[in-house]
């Protein structure tokens, strides 16, 4: 692997470069906290060759999210529901808006 292939993961959101202790630490909450999430179905952890759980950012953003809500007393499984709701909607409005974009776009001259 090249510095180059190296330095093109650490921008990658999905890269699994953090391993469960510290995602628990960089979250400020416990790695139980990161499994109840990951049995609630919310995030699902990739596994290095030792079976280690391994986090990307992505998934640190998700797990940040859910214990802002389990925070404010939101249960566990709760808090997960919501946020995949939430992300589903996110997605939901950014396809729409492509759309809307694609169908505003000019379309070619008339007999082209």
């Amino acid at each position: 692997m090249t510095a180059e292939d190296l330095y093109g993961r650490l921008d990658d959101d999905d890269y699994p470069a953090y391993t469960m202790g510290r995602a628990a630490e960089m979250l400020g909450t416990t790695q139980g906290f990161l499994r109840a999430i990951g049995e609630a179905r919310l995030i699902t952890p990739l596994r290095s060759a030792g079976g280690h759980r391994r986090y990307s950012r992505y998934q640190l953003r998700i797990a940040a999210r859910a214990r802002e809500l389990v925070d404010q007393g939101t249960p566990v499984e709760a808090a997960c529901r919501i946020v995949i709701l939430e992300d589903q909607l996110e997605e939901a409005q950014r396809l729409n808006a492509e759309h809307r974009r694609t169908a505003e776009a000019p379309g070619p001259p008339d007999g082209a």
